[in-house]
Protein backbone atom coordinates (compact mmCIF):
# COMPACT_ATOMS: atom_id res chain seq x y z
CA UNK A 1 0.00 0.00 0.00
CA UNK A 2 1.37 3.41 -0.99
CA UNK A 3 0.89 6.00 1.75
CA UNK A 4 1.24 9.79 1.64
CA UNK A 5 1.31 12.05 4.70
CA UNK A 6 0.45 15.69 3.94
CA UNK A 7 1.38 18.31 6.53
CA UNK A 8 1.06 22.09 6.40
CA UNK A 9 4.68 23.12 7.05
CA UNK A 10 7.74 21.47 8.60
CA UNK A 11 9.41 24.44 10.27
CA UNK A 12 9.94 23.18 13.80
CA UNK A 13 8.93 20.27 15.95
CA UNK A 14 5.78 21.01 17.90
CA UNK A 15 2.52 19.11 18.41
CA UNK A 16 1.57 18.78 14.74
CA UNK A 17 4.99 17.47 13.78
CA UNK A 18 4.89 14.92 16.60
CA UNK A 19 1.65 13.56 15.12
CA UNK A 20 3.30 13.34 11.70
CA UNK A 21 6.27 11.54 13.27
CA UNK A 22 4.00 8.95 14.89
CA UNK A 23 2.14 8.40 11.61
CA UNK A 24 5.45 8.05 9.78
CA UNK A 25 6.55 5.39 12.28
CA UNK A 26 3.30 3.53 11.67
CA UNK A 27 3.93 3.58 7.91
CA UNK A 28 7.68 3.29 7.19
CA UNK A 29 6.95 3.33 3.45
CA UNK A 30 5.11 6.68 3.60
CA UNK A 31 6.16 9.75 1.64
CA UNK A 32 5.72 13.12 3.34
CA UNK A 33 4.49 16.30 1.65
CA UNK A 34 4.66 19.82 3.12
CA UNK A 35 4.18 23.30 1.70
CA UNK A 36 7.60 24.35 3.02
CA UNK A 37 10.23 22.60 5.17
CA UNK A 38 13.54 23.56 6.75
CA UNK A 39 16.58 21.29 6.74
CA UNK A 40 16.58 20.58 10.49
CA UNK A 41 12.94 19.47 10.59
CA UNK A 42 13.27 17.53 7.34
CA UNK A 43 16.18 15.59 8.87
CA UNK A 44 13.96 14.44 11.75
CA UNK A 45 11.86 12.47 9.26
CA UNK A 46 14.73 10.69 7.52
CA UNK A 47 14.67 8.27 5.71
CA UNK A 48 11.17 9.27 4.57
CA UNK A 49 11.10 11.26 1.36
CA UNK A 50 9.92 14.82 2.02
CA UNK A 51 8.45 16.71 -0.95
CA UNK A 52 7.82 20.46 -0.71
CA UNK A 53 5.74 22.79 -2.86
CA UNK A 54 6.76 25.51 -5.29
CA UNK A 55 6.63 28.00 -2.39
CA UNK A 56 9.80 26.41 -1.01
CA UNK A 57 11.78 28.20 -3.73
CA UNK A 58 10.50 31.68 -2.85
CA UNK A 59 12.98 33.70 -0.74
CA UNK A 60 11.65 34.27 2.78
CA UNK A 61 9.04 31.52 2.57
CA UNK A 62 10.32 29.92 5.78
CA UNK A 63 10.43 33.02 7.93
CA UNK A 64 7.23 34.56 6.55
CA UNK A 65 5.34 31.37 5.77
CA UNK A 66 2.12 32.61 7.37
CA UNK A 67 2.04 35.58 5.00
CA UNK A 68 1.93 33.17 2.06
CA UNK A 69 -1.41 31.71 3.20
CA UNK A 70 -3.38 32.99 0.15
CA UNK A 71 -1.06 30.92 -2.07
CA UNK A 72 -1.44 27.67 -0.10
CA UNK A 73 -4.50 26.34 -1.97
CA UNK A 74 -2.64 26.56 -5.28
CA UNK A 75 0.55 25.09 -3.77
CA UNK A 76 -1.23 22.13 -2.15
CA UNK A 77 -3.17 21.28 -5.28
CA UNK A 78 0.07 20.86 -7.22
CA UNK A 79 1.11 17.80 -5.19
CA UNK A 80 0.74 14.70 -7.37
CA UNK A 81 -0.94 12.11 -5.13
CA UNK A 82 -2.67 10.05 -7.83
CA UNK A 83 -0.65 6.87 -7.15
CA UNK A 84 -1.28 6.72 -3.39
CA UNK A 85 -3.77 4.32 -1.83
CA UNK A 86 -3.96 6.08 1.56
CA UNK A 87 -3.54 9.81 2.16
CA UNK A 88 -3.23 11.05 5.76
CA UNK A 89 -3.44 14.83 6.03
CA UNK A 90 -2.36 16.61 9.20
CA UNK A 91 -4.58 19.67 9.22
CA UNK A 92 -4.24 22.99 10.95
CA UNK A 93 -2.71 25.21 8.48
CA UNK A 94 -4.07 23.88 5.88
CA UNK A 95 -3.27 20.43 4.44
CA UNK A 96 -6.52 18.64 3.65
CA UNK A 97 -6.90 20.49 0.32
CA UNK A 98 -4.54 18.21 -1.56
CA UNK A 99 -6.19 16.45 -4.50
CA UNK A 100 -6.26 12.64 -4.28
CA UNK A 101 -7.28 9.82 -6.58
CA UNK A 102 -10.88 8.65 -6.52
CA UNK A 103 -9.52 5.24 -5.47
CA UNK A 104 -7.58 6.64 -2.49
CA UNK A 105 -8.81 6.81 1.08
CA UNK A 106 -8.20 10.31 2.48
CA UNK A 107 -8.22 10.57 6.29
CA UNK A 108 -7.66 14.00 7.84
CA UNK A 109 -6.25 14.20 11.36
CA UNK A 110 -7.41 17.68 12.30
CA UNK A 111 -5.63 19.62 15.04
CA UNK A 112 -8.09 22.44 14.38
CA UNK A 113 -9.82 24.16 11.48
CA UNK A 114 -7.65 27.19 10.70
CA UNK A 115 -8.11 29.34 13.80
CA UNK A 116 -7.20 32.61 12.09
CA UNK A 117 -10.01 32.07 9.56
CA UNK A 118 -12.71 30.92 11.96
CA UNK A 119 -12.95 31.09 15.77
CA UNK A 120 -10.02 33.46 16.29
CA UNK A 121 -10.30 35.62 13.18
CA UNK A 122 -11.14 38.86 15.01
CA UNK A 123 -8.60 38.41 17.84
CA UNK A 124 -6.00 37.58 15.18
CA UNK A 125 -6.84 40.75 13.22
CA UNK A 126 -6.63 42.82 16.42
CA UNK A 127 -3.32 41.31 17.50
CA UNK A 128 0.14 42.76 17.26
CA UNK A 129 1.26 40.05 14.83
CA UNK A 130 -0.82 41.51 11.96
CA UNK A 131 -0.08 45.10 11.02
CA UNK A 132 0.02 47.42 8.03
CA UNK A 133 -0.04 45.92 4.55
CA UNK A 134 -0.20 42.32 5.80
CA UNK A 135 -3.38 43.12 7.74
CA UNK A 136 -5.10 44.56 4.67
CA UNK A 137 -4.02 41.67 2.44
CA UNK A 138 -5.12 39.05 4.95
CA UNK A 139 -8.52 40.69 5.47
CA UNK A 140 -9.09 40.75 1.71
CA UNK A 141 -8.03 37.12 1.28
CA UNK A 142 -9.80 35.64 4.32
CA UNK A 143 -13.24 35.40 2.69
CA UNK A 144 -11.86 33.54 -0.32
CA UNK A 145 -9.82 31.26 1.93
CA UNK A 146 -12.90 30.34 4.00
CA UNK A 147 -14.74 29.32 0.83
CA UNK A 148 -11.80 27.15 -0.23
CA UNK A 149 -11.45 25.70 3.28
CA UNK A 150 -15.08 24.57 3.36
CA UNK A 151 -14.92 23.27 -0.21
CA UNK A 152 -11.73 21.31 0.46
CA UNK A 153 -13.39 19.62 3.47
CA UNK A 154 -15.46 17.64 0.95
CA UNK A 155 -12.23 16.09 -0.38
CA UNK A 156 -11.78 14.25 2.93
CA UNK A 157 -13.33 10.80 3.32
CA UNK A 158 -12.99 10.66 7.12
CA UNK A 159 -12.15 13.28 9.71
CA UNK A 160 -10.34 12.52 12.95
CA UNK A 161 -10.17 15.27 15.59
CA UNK A 162 -7.52 15.60 18.28
CA UNK A 163 -10.18 16.39 20.92
CA UNK A 164 -13.92 16.71 21.41
CA UNK A 165 -13.32 20.45 21.36
CA UNK A 166 -11.94 20.28 17.81
CA UNK A 167 -14.63 17.80 16.73
CA UNK A 168 -17.20 20.46 17.67
CA UNK A 169 -15.36 23.03 15.51
CA UNK A 170 -15.32 20.59 12.57
CA UNK A 171 -19.05 20.05 13.00
CA UNK A 172 -19.66 23.80 13.18
CA UNK A 173 -17.51 24.95 10.25
CA UNK A 174 -17.48 21.94 7.91
CA UNK A 175 -20.75 20.23 8.88
CA UNK A 176 -18.86 16.94 9.18
CA UNK A 177 -18.61 14.40 11.98
CA UNK A 178 -15.20 13.34 13.29
CA UNK A 179 -13.84 10.50 15.36
CA UNK A 180 -11.80 11.65 18.37
CA UNK A 181 -8.30 10.29 18.93
CA UNK A 182 -6.11 12.27 21.30
CA UNK A 183 -2.64 13.15 19.97
CA UNK A 184 0.51 11.21 20.91
CA UNK A 185 2.51 12.43 23.89
CA UNK A 186 5.76 10.78 24.96
CA UNK A 187 4.51 10.19 28.49
CA UNK A 188 7.04 7.36 28.95
CA UNK A 189 9.80 9.97 29.01
CA UNK A 190 8.36 11.62 32.12
CA UNK A 191 9.81 11.06 35.56
CA UNK A 192 9.00 12.40 39.01
CA UNK A 193 11.63 14.58 40.67
CA UNK A 194 12.14 14.56 44.45
CA UNK A 195 13.04 18.26 44.43
CA UNK A 196 10.79 21.06 43.19
CA UNK A 197 12.15 24.55 42.58
CA UNK A 198 10.29 27.77 43.26
CA UNK A 199 9.16 28.75 39.76
CA UNK A 200 6.19 28.41 37.45
CA UNK A 201 6.61 27.38 33.83
CA UNK A 202 5.20 28.38 30.44
CA UNK A 203 6.03 26.29 27.35
CA UNK A 204 4.54 27.94 24.29
CA UNK A 205 5.05 29.56 20.94
CA UNK A 206 5.09 33.29 21.66
CA UNK A 207 2.16 34.53 19.61
CA UNK A 208 -0.78 36.73 20.58
CA UNK A 209 -3.47 34.13 21.12
CA UNK A 210 -1.34 32.11 23.56
CA UNK A 211 -1.74 34.99 26.06
CA UNK A 212 1.70 34.55 27.60
CA UNK A 213 1.47 38.24 28.50
CA UNK A 214 -1.21 37.29 31.05
CA UNK A 215 1.11 34.82 32.81
CA UNK A 216 3.88 37.44 32.88
CA UNK A 217 1.58 40.12 34.26
CA UNK A 218 0.22 37.94 37.08
CA UNK A 219 3.59 36.51 38.14
CA UNK A 220 5.12 39.99 38.08
CA UNK A 221 2.25 41.35 40.19
CA UNK A 222 2.40 38.53 42.76
CA UNK A 223 6.20 38.34 42.82
CA UNK A 224 6.36 34.74 41.56
CA UNK A 225 9.24 33.41 39.48
CA UNK A 226 8.24 32.43 35.95
CA UNK A 227 10.31 30.66 33.31
CA UNK A 228 9.18 30.90 29.69
CA UNK A 229 10.28 28.30 27.15
CA UNK A 230 9.64 29.11 23.50
CA UNK A 231 10.15 31.60 20.74
CA UNK A 232 7.98 33.51 18.31
CA UNK A 233 7.08 36.95 16.97
CA UNK A 234 6.15 38.27 20.43
CA UNK A 235 9.48 37.34 22.06
CA UNK A 236 11.04 40.83 21.97
CA UNK A 237 7.84 42.60 23.03
CA UNK A 238 7.17 40.27 25.97
CA UNK A 239 10.76 40.40 27.14
CA UNK A 240 10.80 44.19 26.97
CA UNK A 241 7.79 44.45 29.29
CA UNK A 242 8.84 41.70 31.73
CA UNK A 243 10.40 42.40 35.10
CA UNK A 244 12.92 40.72 37.35
CA UNK A 245 10.67 37.76 38.20
CA UNK A 246 10.49 36.59 34.59
CA UNK A 247 13.15 34.48 32.85
CA UNK A 248 13.12 33.78 29.10
CA UNK A 249 14.83 30.52 28.15
CA UNK A 250 14.06 30.68 24.41
CA UNK A 251 13.90 27.49 22.39
CA UNK A 252 15.27 24.46 24.25
CA UNK A 253 16.57 21.22 22.81
CA UNK A 254 14.63 18.02 23.38
CA UNK A 255 17.11 16.97 26.09
CA UNK A 256 16.89 20.33 27.91
CA UNK A 257 13.13 20.70 28.33
CA UNK A 258 12.45 17.73 30.66
CA UNK A 259 14.38 19.31 33.53
CA UNK A 260 12.18 22.40 33.32
CA UNK A 261 9.02 20.31 33.52
CA UNK A 262 10.32 18.09 36.33
CA UNK A 263 11.26 20.88 38.74
CA UNK A 264 8.53 23.50 38.23
CA UNK A 265 5.79 24.10 40.78
CA UNK A 266 3.16 24.02 38.01
CA UNK A 267 2.68 24.68 34.31
CA UNK A 268 0.66 27.77 33.36
CA UNK A 269 -1.63 27.28 30.35
CA UNK A 270 -3.18 30.65 29.50
CA UNK A 271 -4.50 30.03 25.96
CA UNK A 272 -7.68 28.37 24.80
CA UNK A 273 -5.98 25.22 23.56
CA UNK A 274 -7.17 22.81 20.88
CA UNK A 275 -6.02 19.99 23.16
CA UNK A 276 -2.95 21.00 25.17
CA UNK A 277 -0.04 18.62 24.59
CA UNK A 278 2.28 20.66 26.82
CA UNK A 279 -0.13 20.17 29.71
CA UNK A 280 0.12 16.39 29.27
CA UNK A 281 3.91 16.59 29.02
CA UNK A 282 4.02 18.46 32.34
CA UNK A 283 1.67 15.93 33.93
CA UNK A 284 3.88 13.05 32.79
CA UNK A 285 6.49 14.53 35.17
CA UNK A 286 3.90 14.63 37.95
CA UNK A 287 3.48 18.41 37.78
CA UNK A 288 0.07 20.09 38.09
CA UNK A 289 -1.35 22.51 35.52
CA UNK A 290 -3.07 25.86 36.06
CA UNK A 291 -5.16 26.17 32.89
CA UNK A 292 -7.68 28.43 31.24
CA UNK A 293 -10.93 26.48 31.59
CA UNK A 294 -12.04 26.40 27.98
CA UNK A 295 -11.26 24.26 24.97
CA UNK A 296 -9.07 21.19 25.01
CA UNK A 297 -7.61 21.79 28.46
CA UNK A 298 -10.89 20.53 29.88
CA UNK A 299 -10.05 17.16 28.31
CA UNK A 300 -6.33 16.99 29.10
CA UNK A 301 -6.46 18.32 32.68
CA UNK A 302 -8.62 17.02 35.55
CA UNK A 303 -9.51 19.33 38.40
CA UNK A 304 -11.80 22.01 39.82
CA UNK A 305 -12.14 25.67 38.99
CA UNK A 306 -10.55 28.09 41.42
CA UNK A 307 -12.73 28.34 44.51
CA UNK A 308 -13.89 24.73 44.39
CA UNK A 309 -12.31 21.94 46.44
CA UNK A 310 -9.34 20.00 45.13
CA UNK A 311 -9.89 16.26 45.50
CA UNK A 312 -6.57 14.78 46.70
CA UNK A 313 -5.22 12.09 44.41
CA UNK A 314 -7.65 12.72 41.54
CA UNK A 315 -6.87 16.25 40.41
CA UNK A 316 -4.08 17.19 38.03
CA UNK A 317 -4.69 20.92 38.00
CA UNK A 318 -6.86 23.96 38.64
CA UNK A 319 -8.82 26.00 36.10
CA UNK A 320 -9.44 29.74 35.88
CA UNK A 321 -12.61 30.89 34.18
CA UNK A 322 -11.59 34.09 32.39
CA UNK A 323 -8.50 35.29 30.54
CA UNK A 324 -8.05 38.11 33.00
CA UNK A 325 -5.45 39.10 35.59
CA UNK A 326 -7.86 38.65 38.50
CA UNK A 327 -9.05 35.22 37.39
CA UNK A 328 -5.53 33.85 36.93
CA UNK A 329 -4.42 35.44 40.22
CA UNK A 330 -7.27 33.69 42.03
CA UNK A 331 -6.36 30.35 40.44
CA UNK A 332 -2.67 30.67 41.24
CA UNK A 333 -3.38 31.52 44.88
CA UNK A 334 -5.93 28.69 45.10
CA UNK A 335 -3.31 26.32 43.75
CA UNK A 336 -0.75 27.40 46.34
CA UNK A 337 -3.29 26.89 49.14
CA UNK A 338 -3.96 23.32 47.94
CA UNK A 339 -0.50 22.50 46.55
CA UNK A 340 0.01 19.63 48.99
CA UNK A 341 -3.18 17.90 47.81
CA UNK A 342 -1.74 17.15 44.36
CA UNK A 343 -0.18 13.71 44.07
CA UNK A 344 2.70 13.62 41.55
CA UNK A 345 2.37 9.84 41.17
CA UNK A 346 -1.36 10.06 40.43
CA UNK A 347 -0.86 12.94 37.99
CA UNK A 348 1.85 11.05 36.09
CA UNK A 349 -0.24 7.87 35.99
CA UNK A 350 -3.21 9.78 34.59
CA UNK A 351 -1.08 11.24 31.79
CA UNK A 352 -0.42 7.71 30.52
CA UNK A 353 -3.78 7.61 28.77
CA UNK A 354 -2.36 9.97 26.13
CA UNK A 355 0.69 7.84 25.26
CA UNK A 356 2.22 7.37 21.81
CA UNK A 357 1.47 3.63 21.84
CA UNK A 358 -2.19 4.32 22.57
CA UNK A 359 -2.34 6.83 19.67
CA UNK A 360 -0.80 4.36 17.23
CA UNK A 361 -3.12 1.55 18.29
CA UNK A 362 -6.26 3.66 17.95
CA UNK A 363 -5.16 5.11 14.62
CA UNK A 364 -4.28 1.67 13.25
CA UNK A 365 -7.71 0.35 14.17
CA UNK A 366 -9.50 3.38 12.78
CA UNK A 367 -7.53 3.40 9.51
CA UNK A 368 -8.27 -0.30 9.00
CA UNK A 369 -11.98 0.34 9.41
CA UNK A 370 -11.90 3.36 7.12
CA UNK A 371 -10.20 1.33 4.41
CA UNK A 372 -12.78 -1.44 4.81
CA UNK A 373 -15.74 0.93 4.66
CA UNK A 374 -14.50 3.67 2.33
CA UNK A 375 -17.01 2.72 -0.36
CA UNK A 376 -19.94 3.37 1.98
CA UNK A 377 -21.50 6.73 2.79
CA UNK A 378 -21.68 6.08 6.53
CA UNK A 379 -19.93 8.68 8.68
CA UNK A 380 -17.61 7.77 11.51
CA UNK A 381 -18.86 8.52 15.04
CA UNK A 382 -17.38 11.26 17.16
CA UNK A 383 -15.84 9.08 19.86
CA UNK A 384 -14.30 5.69 20.45
CA UNK A 385 -15.88 3.10 22.70
CA UNK A 386 -13.89 3.28 25.95
CA UNK A 387 -13.90 -0.47 26.45
CA UNK A 388 -13.00 -1.72 22.97
CA UNK A 389 -11.29 1.47 21.67
CA UNK A 390 -13.19 0.86 18.42
CA UNK A 391 -15.37 3.45 16.63
CA UNK A 392 -18.88 3.11 17.98
CA UNK A 393 -21.36 1.91 15.37
CA UNK A 394 -18.74 0.86 12.80
CA UNK A 395 -18.78 -2.81 11.96
CA UNK A 396 -15.58 -4.81 12.29
CA UNK A 397 -14.52 -6.62 9.12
Amino acid sequence: MRVAIVHYWLLGYAGGEKVVHALAEMFPQADIFAVVADDATRARFSPHRVTTSILQRIPGSHRYHRHFLPLYPFALEQFDLRDYDLVLSSESGPAKGAITSVHACHICYCHSPMRYLWDMYHPYMDGADVRGVSRAVFAAAAHYLRLWDVASASRVDYFVANSRNVAARIRKHYRREAAVIYPPVDTAAGCISHSIDDYYLVVSRLVDYKRVDLAIDVCQTLGRRLRIVGDGPQFATLKRHAGKWIEFLGHLRDDELPAQYAHCRALLLTAEEDFGMTSVEAQSFGRPVIAYGRGGALESVAGPFAGDEVVPGSSSGIFFGEQSRQSLCDALIAFECAEGDFSPASIAAGAGRFSVLRFKREMQELIARCLNSRDTVASLPRTLDSATRRPVGVSVA
